[in-house]
């Protein structure tokens, strides 16, 4: 088993991708803090939550998605992954559905418009 509670797979493309953009582990600051939502006394008892801070650029991300904290742990890089590549001015997939949305939505109009 990983470092990630998820597959060989995805861990992989994960580490691969924070080498390919240069953010190192040692770069990263990780905190582990209490969530909210469903999971009643168990939620004030652990902190599955995390914190990440990517000491360099100073992008912060925070986790409180699962209940797991490893799982937690990945979707936190993940994210932070996301808000490097912003920083970077590297369009994301987000950013690229949300053009496709655009392009197709502006063709639309387009059409009902000329008569």
């Amino acid at each position: 088993m990983g470092k990630f509670p998820v597959t060989e797979k995805k861990e992989k493309e994960l580490l691969y991708e924070m080498e390919n953009l240069g953010i190192k582990e040692t770069d990263i600051e990780e905190k582990f803090i209490r969530c909210s939502g469903h999971g009643g006394q168990k939620l004030n008892k652990t902190s599955t939550g995390v914190y990440l801070k990517h000491i360099p650029t100073g992008i912060e991300v925070k986790c409180t998605k699962e209940r797991s904290q490893g799982l937690n742990r990945f979707f936190a890089r993940r994210m932070l992954i996301e808000k490097f590549k912003e920083y970077l001015g590297i369009p994301t997939e987000k950013q690229k559905q949300i053009e496709k949305i655009r392009k197709k939505k502006s063709k639309s109009r387009r059409k009902n418009l000329s008569f």
